[in-house]
């Protein structure tokens, strides 16, 4: 059960949820809350979008100043509303294929231009909502509605894309480990800048039934047993690291930050 202060941010009314039973999204869905409780965040001034998805469908659930976008483009109404409302604390929550397929540009210029919101990634490695399609994160030989014979596309790393698009934090963890997400999530509310936390969640309905882990215990004990630190990876050969879910904080550093950059530049040219 959640605590007193993690019930009252939750639109109750809604309850219960879409999502399927056992399904890693509510796992992410309470690590958030837990972070945003112990940061003592105002719910009239915390805005939470999504785009299309499974994952888009968690803002209806919580109680705060919440917005369901288009499939892709989360990002572009997100940095909209940081835009005008600096202020507020701005978080976008989106699956794999939403962030980086469809939303892929969005992705990596909301990276290099270090606005100050923190995007929770729910990567489960395919598209639920709608069929069971493969996204840029199936596994290599992972089987798909559209990969029956197995993915062959390469996989994109979204930890190494967002670092390299210029995010100026960025961290992985999983629903196997929801207090390690919740303090990654804390963290990047907190760090001013372009936040990246991308919680390796599971989708035992879509992806699970084709790739022998058909339960939620099941996608558990495999990211348990599949998970390595970052520390632990260093040590390790790229044979040993095939296929292993290397966790940890990648990136944590200052850089301009960009509606503070506008907000200068605007009051500058105002004064002449």
């Amino acid at each position: 059960m959640p605590s007193k202060e993690v019930y009252s941010w939750l639109r109750t009314r809604f309850f219960p949820h879409m999502w399927c039973p056992g399904c890693g999204h509510g796992i992410i869905m309470h690590s958030l809350l837990r972070a945003l409780v112990d940061l003592k965040k105002d719910q009239s001034n915390t805005v939470i979008a999504s785009g299309i998805g499974c994952s888009s469908r968690m803002p209806g659930y919580i109680d705060a100043c919440t917005l369901h976008t288009t499939h892709g483009r989360s990002l572009g109404f997100a940095t909209g509303i940081k835009m005008v409302k600096p202020e507020m604390t701005v978080i976008d929550v989106m699956g794999d294929g939403d962030c980086s397929a469809i939303g892929g540009n969005h992705f990596i210029h909301a990276c290099r231009r270090n606005i100050d919101i923190t995007a929770i990634v729910m990567n489960n490695n395919i598209y639920g909502m709608t069929g069971g399609q493969a996204s840029p994160t199936t596994p290599a030989g992972a089987l798909a509605t559209t990969a029956p014979y197995g993915a062959v596309d390469p996989t994109f790393d979204l930890c190494r894309l967002a670092e390299g698009a210029g995010a100026t934090f960025v961290a992985r963890s999983t629903i196997a480990n929801p207090k390690q997400a919740e303090k990654y999530i804390v963290d990047g509310i907190k760090h001013k800048g372009f936040s990246v936390v991308e919680i390796i969640s599971s989708c035992h309905t879509q992806f699970g039934r084709k790739n022998k882990r058909r339960t939620p215990i099941s996608n558990i004990e495999f990211l348990k047993s599949a998970t390595v630190t970052k520390e632990k990876a260093k040590e390790m050969s790229p044979e040993e690291l095939y296929g292993r879910i290397v966790v940890g904080e990648f990136v944590n550093k200052t850089a301009p930050e960009y509606t503070e950059q506008y907000l200068a530049m605007t009051k500058k040219v105002r004064e002449g």
